[in-house]
């Protein structure tokens, strides 16, 4: 890529798990757009063994349905001719292979060794195991377990700068003692990143450094009131390329191939979610569910965090599913009396035949089923760490007493949420956008205002990685070819009795008559906005009921629209759906109807 040169167009793949994405951005009218997308199954595994052949495939697609020459025989095509053959810039992002996995140590698991795993997962990992000294397993446990693992990456922390040594040594003669071996390759030594208390660096290096490829970065936790994630993120972004891709089957012909470093597909998936927060100043949660697992990312008061919940998916992992929220959990949420046995056989069905797609309507209802407590679950990992920095004595005053902000709290607060965001087969693909609406609804229950969104096609790795290279090029095309706005959800907080008023509401729709109306407990009131388009609203809650300002406060502003309009969700905060099967039956029934989500009556 030459310096200073302007791109006209930009070629961006994405190695997956299973399928290979490529995905052409050309500039036209000032402005980058998505032209087309292609794909093709990935080859990293036998017989391939070489991943550039699925990139060859996908953009063989894009070739076909543009007329394009973008392939030579070693590589991409580039630079863009202006006649209709090459590419100005060509990007990539990876999870094949299992994507990075690593292993992390720490002293404390709810300190030192939560901070690292919040670094590891932050830099696009999944988590395998978190190994610490008050984990309860003895010593030759932990180290048969991490002999077992096969981990890319061992990172390994504990230890504010300054203090006890003894913990983190010991921890460092556990990985000694294990010598696990690297996933990839045999012949080079396994990466492990060290980020502890700094005056224990030598002894670490001394007992570490023959066996392992040994990297020094900044405490993890310098200080128990700080965390410093930052540096051990971005060597483990290094240590995956450099160790891991390069010993990936044909990566080290891709990473010729690309202009800048291939990025993690996790990793990109949560730089886009931090652009997002910070160039339209908002909070964001965003989920990807795809079929062995559930990646949910956040930004709350300016911290980024993710998780990967590694047993939550839609094909491969939907038995997990199952087995982790039980069978009374997912039939809560279908509209007809289940046959319990009848649903487990279709998800076990599902799970060994993981490419099938619902044939029926009570198929996709049981699939929508399962996806709000797949979603609900790794909801719940998330907030459990996605919390404040535990161990820290804070000096309060008497005003102070009765604020709920204290140390090791979530940092998630869904009043605050402006932006909720998914992506990932069941809520992309979704056959009608309200279905998503709903499903996001039921299992995340924002509060409040807030937006609702899915990304169109899972573009958002690609739009990640580009973001880091041409920013304005990322976010028009993110806006106008990725995100479908869905609309804005208004939820009032609160619990109440069935038919009790919740709050009286005024809509005034872009076009048409102002509304007003009633909210009642249990009602769900659906008002068609298109997207592009904004409604006037004001919101009186009842003194039970909270919509952001309070409980009793009036709320009033202008709402974005979308596909599946302005939605008044009036079934309060915590979301309880009636006990009685029959009340329950009837209750989903009509949040359907308000939605105009189809549903299998039985006679």
């Amino acid at each position: 890529m030459a310096a200073g040169k302007e791109m006209r167009s930009i070629l961006a793949t994405d190695c997956g798990s299973t399928t290979t994405k490529a995905i052409l951005i050309e500039k036209r009218d000032k402005e980058y757009r998505l032209i087309v997308r292609g794909e093709a199954p990935t080859t990293v595994e036998s017989p391939f063994d070489d991943v550039t052949i699925g990139v060859r495939n996908a953009v063989t697609e894009v070739e076909e349905l543009t007329q394009r020459k973008l392939l030579k025989e070693d590589g991409i095509l580039k630079p863009d001719d202006g006649k209709g053959n090459g590419v100005d810039l060509y990007l990539s992002t990876s999870s094949a292979g299992g994507g990075l996995q690593m292993a992390v140590a720490g002293v404390v698991r709810k300190m030192t060794a939560e901070s690292a795993e919040r670094a590891a997962l932050g830099a696009g990992a999944i988590v395998m195991d978190v190994l610490s000294v008050d984990d309860e397993r003895q010593e030759h446990e932990k180290i048969q377990r991490l002999r077992n693992l096969r981990p890319d990456i061992v990172l390994l922390s504990g230890g504010v700068d300054g203090g006890t040594k003894s913990h983190v040594v010991s921890l460092a003669e556990i990985v000694l003692a294990a010598d696990p071996r690297p996933r990839f390759g045999t012949d080079f030594r396994l990466p492990v990143i060290y980020g502890g208390n700094k005056d224990a660096a030598d002894d670490v290096k001394q007992l570490l450094s023959d066996k392992f490829d040994l990297k020094v970065v900044p405490n993890i936790r310098p200080v128990l009131e700080r965390e410093n994630l930052e540096p051990a993120r971005h060597a483990i972004h290094e240590v995956f390329l450099t160790h891991v891709m390069s010993h990936a089957p044909g990566y080290d012909k891709l990473m010729k191939w690309t202009d800048r470093d291939i990025m993690s597909t996790p990793k990109a998936v949560g730089d886009m979610m931090r652009f997002i927060a910070q160039r339209w100043d908002m909070t964001v949660l965003g989920v990807d569910i795809g079929g062995a697992t559930t990646d949910v990312f956040s930004v709350f008061k300016g911290v980024f965090n993710r998780t990967v919940s590694a047993n939550l998916g839609m094909s491969y992992s939907i038995c997990n599913v199952l087995k982790e929220t039980g069978i009374e959990n997912i039939v809560r949420w279908l509209p007809f009396e289940p046959d319990r046995d009848d649903i487990k056989n279709r998800l076990r069905n599902k799970m060994i035949r993981p490419t099938t797609i619902p044939q029926t309507l009570d198929d996709l209802l049981v699939e929508h089923a399962v996806a709000r407590e797949a979603l609900r679950l790794a909801f719940e990992h998330h907030k459990f760490l996605a919390v404040g920095l535990k161990g820290i004595h804070l000096e309060r005053t008497i005003a102070d007493t009765f604020k709920q902000e204290t140390t090791g709290q979530t940092l998630i607060d869904m009043m605050e949420l402006d932006m909720l965001v998914g992506s990932g087969g069941v809520l992309s693909h979704a056959p009608m956008r309200r279905q998503a609406a709903l499903m996001m609804l039921d299992a995340f229950q924002p509060e409040g205002v807030t937006r609702l969104a899915v990304d169109s096609i899972f573009m958002m790795p690609q739009l990640g990685v580009l973001a880091s290279v041409l920013p304005d090029a990322a976010e028009q095309v993110f806006i106008r070819d990725c995100l479908i706005e869905l609309g804005t959800a208004i939820a009032p907080k609160g619990t109440a009795r069935p038919n009790d008023i919740v709050a009286r509401c005024r809509i005034t729709p872009p076009k048409g008559k102002t509304e007003e109306f009633d909210l009642m407990f249990g009602e769900v009131r659906v008002f068609d906005v298109p997207a592009g388009e904004e409604a006037e609203i004001e919101v009186r809650p009842t003194r039970k009921f909270d919509v952001g300002a309070g409980k009793g406060e009036t709320v009033s502003g202008r709402v974005k629209g979308g596909v599946a309009g302005v939605i008044f969700d009036g079934r309060g905060r915590p979301l309880l759906l009636p006990q009685d099967e029959k009340e329950r039956i009837a209750a989903l029934r009509r949040c359907l109807d308000a939605f105009g989500i189809p549903y299998a009556v039985r006679v």
